[in-house]
């Protein structure tokens, strides 16, 4: 078993209230977990409203297909044109590890 995770960093486009910031962040979270059947949620910054952290984690029994998984989700990401993507760190975990 394969556990992977990805922490997107974000800076929010013309975001002016917390509000605002709600509702880019929620389609993003629920595209994600729709289209690339993972399990995603706003993790971090949320009391800043240009700022916003998204936690992604996806479980396999194939590394291949994790990192497969985790590198679409990055390229989709990337490709968002209302945030820009300041960091991303990822993290794969196998039987190997203690």
């Amino acid at each position: 078993m394969y556990t992977g995770t990805l922490s997107f960093d974000l800076l929010l486009g013309d975001v002016r209230s917390l509000k605002q910031k709600r509702s880019v962040v929620r389609p993003i979270v629920a595209e994600l977990r729709r289209s690339h059947e993972v399990s995603v949620a706003e993790v971090g910054d949320q009391d800043l409203y240009r700022r916003a952290e998204i936690g992604l984690a996806v479980v396999s029994g194939d590394a291949a297909h994790l990192t497969e998984v985790l590198d679409r989700c990055e390229r989709w990401m990337a490709a968002r044109p209302e945030v820009e993507l300041l960091s991303v760190r990822r993290r794969i975990h196998g039987d190997h590890d203690e």
